[in-house]
């Protein structure tokens, strides 16, 4: 009788691997799978916390959404985009103009179910980022920055001036209504109050698109990316089809930054276009650094730490008398955390260019090998 015996991984040495599929496994060490269980359950048990941090976790994971968008054309694809600000309004506008009052002083055609406006909104950004791909094409480097950064400025112009949509500069218009198969996620619920709903949507669509960013990067699509990224001429070379995966890079990207935008402000149900100016992309810019180039997990973190860093330094003032609280008075709150922007930027890249996430390896790889960790 003849016995089949499963190959199986040597004990201590969870990357040497015996086959493709476990190469290619999403979650390829039960570390791994352990850790995203605890951190699945722990985010599920946080719904119990006060609404106002609710509010704030889940305004953390649509941003993540959003980040995760930017690390595919930025950290992946290595095509540098300061213009995801312009992206997350398109998405934005066009969910809350779907989902609007046809009978209100702005553009509205009713539509209020997600599975209508979400996509849409993604697909209207993935457009614009299709139109601006053919420059990604021909400039690279500090030129492609400059002239993503430009959408930024055309953007916040064209929005201003488009009073029909946009309700106008200080005005503003209602953001898309949260409704799913007529269940209300911006109202109390079953599910509790109106932040529990919320929160636990949010959640749920940053664990789809998460899963879905790291199919990617898992996929012969990624896999194009990353040789763009790391030598593009070389990749042109081996038969990779440069403007046809740079085009891709960037509809991908703006699709989740539409999607963001799109149910970013259904949580405060209120948004006017002086929100999509030039320190929106610098925070985006600043989730990706501070979190870790070309990882989900790293936007993640990312993301929960430069949304909830606001949170902190409004305790600045107790702390610290020389700083007010208000925005009139130098040095304010405001212009602490937008420096503090600056300063975590420039400190990763020099000491810790990978970010939180490399932080997390390092202290990974120190405990491992303790006590020789030297």
């Amino acid at each position: 009788m003849t016995v089949t015996r499963r190959a199986r991984r040597p004990a201590g040495r969870p990357l040497l691997y015996t086959s493709y599929s476990q190469d290619m496994a999403l979650l390829d060490t039960r570390a791994k799978k352990v850790w995203l269980g605890v951190l699945l359950g722990v985010a599920v048990l946080s719904s119990g916390l006060p609404d106002d941090l609710l509010i704030l976790l889940a305004g953390a994971y649509v941003a993540a959404i959003g980040a995760i968008g930017l690390n595919i054309v930025t950290g992946y694809a290595g095509q540098v985009s300061l213009g995801h600000a312009f992206f997350v309004a398109v998405g934005a506008y066009t969910a809350a103009a779907i989902s609007g009052d046809p009978g209100g002083r702005v553009l509205g055609f009713g539509i209020t179910s997600m599975l209508v406006w979400l996509p849409a909104a993604g697909l209207a950004a993935a457009l614009a980022g299709v139109v601006v791909a053919p420059l990604a094409a021909r400039l690279r480097g500090l030129y492609l920055a400059v002239v993503t950064l430009g959408l930024v400025f055309l953007g916040e112009h064209v929005f201003k001036e488009w009073d029909h949509l946009t309700g106008g500069p200080g005005v503003g218009r209602p953001a898309a209504v949260p409704e799913l198969f007529g269940f209300r996620f911006d109202a109390d619920s079953a599910l509790g109050t109106r932040a529990q709903s919320l929160y636990m949507l949010m959640l749920v669509l940053l664990v789809v698109f998460a899963v879905a960013a790291r199919n990617l990067a898992r996929s012969r699509i990624g896999r194009a990316f990353s040789a763009i990224r790391d030598r593009d001429i070389a990749a042109e070379v081996i038969g990779v089809p440069l403007t046809r995966y740079k085009t891709l890079a960037f509809a991908i990207s703006s699709f989740y930054a539409g999607c963001a935008g799109a149910l970013l402000y259904t949580i405060t149900g209120f948004f006017d276009p002086g929100s999509f100016n030039l320190l929106m992309s610098v925070q985006f810019i600043a989730m990706v650094l501070i979190g870790g180039v070309a990882t989900v997990s790293g936007s993640i973190a990312g993301a929960l730490f430069i949304t909830l860093l606001p949170r902190l330094t409004q305790e600045l003032p107790a702390l610290l008398p020389f700083v007010s609280g208000d925005t009139t008075q130098t040095p304010n709150v405001f212009q602490i955390q937008v420096a503090l922007y600056g300063l975590l930027i420039v400190l990763f890249l020099v000491f810790e260019p990978r970010g939180l996430f490399g932080v997390w390896i390092r202290a990974r790889a120190y405990w491992r090998s303790w006590p020789f960790s030297y």
